[in-house]
């Protein structure tokens, strides 16, 4: 066995037995603590989670954003890693975490990964969803849940520097699955907007998601990833018409 970082392994689970092994079976054997919080199980989610030596509790679910706050509070280890249960550490990340925790870093708070997307049998490298930055390697009490309930985000106090090696992401199954989510986030943007009384036309529908297409697509280069790429493309077009067509359906809808 290698020798245990101290890294507390935070993660949220619901349904994600199938997942778990992977994805704790990166960090299982080299992390001082893993910290699972769940919700409304199931499957066999906390048996699973139990088996990698996980400290795991049930919290009733808000959100993405306060579920991860409530996993946050319970780490006790100097610093933390955050996964998601569709999330992989590959010995190349893990390799740059040992390098980085044996070395001299009191100036550094948090590390950014870039996430690499497995998608449709094979990496993603280009589009909106590469390089996908996220800050997941912080030092306890330094860092904190921003973003929205549904897109949340670490913020950390203080310096942060970033790994040229990847996080993997392995998080659509298929299609369906890819699919289905569509109405949990695009219904989460609809109450903000409902909240802060943003506006909508049918033309501003439109050009925002042929933007979306062509940014994806073009700008940054989906183009390259073949035909996942265009799908991611054209995905991201459609859910960003969805969510404003879903604003522009209650605006009208309040006007009548």
């Amino acid at each position: 066995m290698s020798k245990r970082l101290p890294i507390s392994l935070v993660m949220i689970a619901r349904n994600e037995g199938k997942r778990l092994p992977q994805s704790l079976g990166s960090v299982a054997d080299w992390v001082a603590e893993i910290v699972v919080v769940i919700n409304d199980c199931a499957d066999d989610t906390e048996m699973v989670a139990k088996s990698f030596g996980a400290v795991v509790s049930e919290h009733p679910f808000q959100n993405l954003r306060d579920q991860k706050s409530v996993a946050l509070g319970k780490a006790t280890q100097p610093w933390i890693l955050s996964l998601d249960a569709d999330e992989v550490v590959s010995p190349e990340l893990k390799t740059a975490i040992f390098r980085f925790m044996d070395n001299a870093n009191d100036h550094v708070n948090g590390v950014w990964f870039s996430r690499r997307l497995w998608f449709m049998q094979r990496w993603i490298r280009h589009g909106d969803n590469y390089p996908d930055r996220v800050l997941r390697l912080f030092r306890n009490g330094e860092g904190r849940l921003g973003g929205t309930e549904e897109h949340d985000c670490f913020v950390v106090d203080g310096q942060t520097i970033r790994f040229t090696v990847d996080l993997l992401h392995y998080s659509h199954e298929s299609i369906s699955s890819h699919v289905g989510k569509i109405n949990f986030f695009t219904d989460f943007f609809l109450q903000r907007a409902k909240q802060n009384g943003k506006k909508v036309s049918a033309l501003s529908i439109v050009v925002h998601a042929c933007w979306r297409f062509f940014r994806a697509y073009f700008l940054r280069l989906g183009i390259l990833d073949g035909f996942p790429g265009f799908y991611l493309a054209y995905f991201s077009a459609f859910s960003t018409f969805i969510k404003y067509a879903k604003l522009y359906e209650y605006r009208n809808s309040a006007k009548e």
